[in-house]
């Protein structure tokens, strides 16, 4: 970014009101009336919202995994997000080369670590007891303390096999020895939904809520199981984690019917489902959003404010002079868009969000 760097005639969300942006080596300096900003770098920005720089709460970042791999950038700055937070990726022994892609790169990022020392070198993770070994990550959490934000468990019949709830009782006391929250997948049981839940406390996030599997959150009638009720009032956090198999049209609304909102959207990004589908980018999956009927604020809200929020980082929620400028540029579109579910169920939409380019680490991208 140069000295001095102007948006111009840009709007948020909640003000129809067009403003300039003036910012200086990466900070936002001066927030003027439209077209009143003087410089020589300056960006008309005419017909596009701004926010503060889109928070990705779900995705796998580390390039050489496969199948749930991708590199940072191109599911960060290319698709207008600022920062996303790598759910899990990464175990104790695999944090330091997720540290070493961050430094090479234009996103912000934090990660989950994962509770089995393996991370994602295979996908039944916690198959084994002996790979939860709280030493290590004990050891990676005092090693990465800027990185790593929480520590996440992938409670689904498919990872644990015959463990049950098992590996989460153990990350529930590893939780408590660290002081770090947990970010629970939940998927196909056994264990029972109801056994993953009751473990759960204040902060705690279950990701993929809107999943469509037999083990859900919601009953045949559409209404929540009374155990995600008693989740939410302890203060568990919800969010959307839509992934290739974990975003359901019918469950989502169902918790709509119910008012039981995402507290963040976010997309389990990586290679396969950015390429191919159903996830493509952050801004499909808030278009999803649009379609069911939620405004355009709470979409907004649900990738900036609340996330900053939950990450116990308001600067990175909001825009404020005195603040690193970290923000998204996007439109709202008019015209249909064919949007996919996790279940293959496709509605058509008549409006999308587009994600134009994005402000972080003192540079403008485009997207």
């Amino acid at each position: 970014m140069e000295q001095r760097f102007v948006l111009r005639n840009v709007q948020t969300v909640f003000d129809d009101q067009p403003f300039d942006m003036v910012m200086e080596n990466g900070f936002i300096t001066e927030i003027t009336a439209a077209n009143t900003a003087t410089g020589v770098n300056q960006f008309d920005c005419t017909g596009l919202y701004v926010s503060s720089g889109w928070i990705d709460m779900h995705v796998h970042a580390v390039a050489k995994l496969e199948p749930y791999g991708d590199v940072i950038d191109e599911i960060g700055v290319k698709q207008g997000v600022a920062t996303i937070i790598d759910a899990g990726s990464c175990g104790a022994d695999g944090i330091g080369d997720l540290a070493d892609e961050v430094a090479r790169s234009k996103t912000n990022v934090f990660a989950f670590l994962n509770i089995s020392h393996i991370g994602l070198q295979r996908i039944d993770e916690l198959s084994s007891l002996d790979w939860i070994d709280a030493e290590k990550a004990i050891k990676a959490i005092c090693t990465y303390p800027d990185l790593i934000i929480g520590l996440k468990a992938r409670i689904s019949k498919s990872v644990v096999k015959d463990n049950g709830v098992e590996p989460l009782r153990l990350a529930r006391k590893l939780s408590e020895k660290t002081s770090l929250p947990l970010m629970v997948h939940i998927g196909s049981g056994p264990p029972p939904i109801e056994e993953v839940l009751e473990l759960l406390s204040k902060d705690d996030i279950i990701t993929h809520y809107l999943n469509g599997k037999a083990n859900n959150l919601f009953d045949s009638d559409g209404k929540p199981i009374p155990a995600l009720v008693e989740a939410i009032a302890r203060g568990v956090h919800l969010d959307v984690g839509h992934g290739t198999a974990s975003f359901s049209f019918l469950v989502a609304e169902y918790a709509k019917n119910q008012g039981i909102k995402p507290n963040t959207i976010s997309t389990d990004i990586y290679r396969g489902n950015r390429m191919n589908g159903p996830v493509y980018s952050l801004a499909s999956v808030m278009t999803k959003f649009l379609y069911l009927g939620y405004s355009l604020q709470e979409v907004v809200s649900a990738v900036t404010d609340h996330a900053a929020a939950w990450l116990r980082r308001p600067e990175l929620g909001r825009i404020q002079v005195g603040d690193a400028a970290h923000l998204t540029l996007f439109t709202v579109q008019q015209g249909p868009l064919s949007l996919t579910d996790s279940e293959g169920e496709t509605r058509i939409a008549d409006r999308y969000i587009e994600a134009k380019g994005v402000v972080v680490n003192g540079s403008f991208i485009t997207c």
